[in-house]
């Protein structure tokens, strides 16, 4: 383990999802909350300011602490080439969830294997949202030019869990997001507990 700063860095993808189980999980290991680079992005992207902000901040010595593996690489090669740059300028890397620590050569192995299966478990999500997506055209959804990927994304994820909770667990949201970007879609949530029926595109109320 480095003997310099925690650092921590947090990252939702949209911003109706919450940073409060990141933040907390990183604090209680340690980092300091001014030392927390956190921001709303998606994984996909390489614009991503404040993890270029940590990367320009850590020193030797530091340690880069994270929750899950999918918050820092947008791909395979991404998340490598980050913890490979930590590692040559001797930044620690440690993943909470994963109990993954490159200080180690434990952690370094199991870094390995890890990223391949976050790449593989990202690229089966996309796939399983594609479909979900795909199945709420043929209900009748419409997706426009102007539908931002937010809602594609909530209404994939809908799609694939059939349940307002797991889509807001999967996405790291609320119910209570989740559900008005549903309705916005016009998407049918007759079946959810507490959610009320919402008729999709092209039906009339009786």
């Amino acid at each position: 383990m480095g003997t310099g700063v925690k650092v921590g860095y947090a990252r939702v993808s949209t911003t109706g999802q919450s940073l409060e189980v990141q933040m907390e999980a990183l604090q209680a290991a340690g980092c300091d909350p001014e030392n927390i680079f956190s921001e709303k992005q998606s994984g996909t992207t390489a614009d991503r300011p404040k993890l270029k902000e940590l990367q320009r901040f850590v020193r030797k010595g530091d340690t880069v602490y994270i929750t899950k593996l999918d918050r820092l690489g947008r791909s395979l090669n991404d998340l490598s080439n980050i913890v490979e740059d930590f590692r040559s300028s001797g930044v620690g890397f440690v993943v909470l969830d994963q109990g993954i620590d490159t200080t180690t050569s434990t952690g370094r192995a199991m870094f390995g294997m890890l990223a391949v299966f976050a790449q593989f478990e990202t690229d089966l999500r996309y796939e399983r949202q594609m479909a979900g997506i795909e199945a709420a055209k043929a209900k009748g959804v419409q997706f426009g030019r102007k539908q931002s990927l937010e809602t594609e994304a909530v209404v994939g994820a809908y799609m694939e869990h059939s349940s307002i909770g797991a889509t807001a667990k999967a996405l790291e949201s609320t119910k209570t997001t989740v559900h008005r970007i549903l309705k916005k879609a016009g998407v049918d949530t007759s079946g959810q507990t507490g959610a009320q029926k919402v008729p999709t595109k092209g039906s009339r109320k009786k």
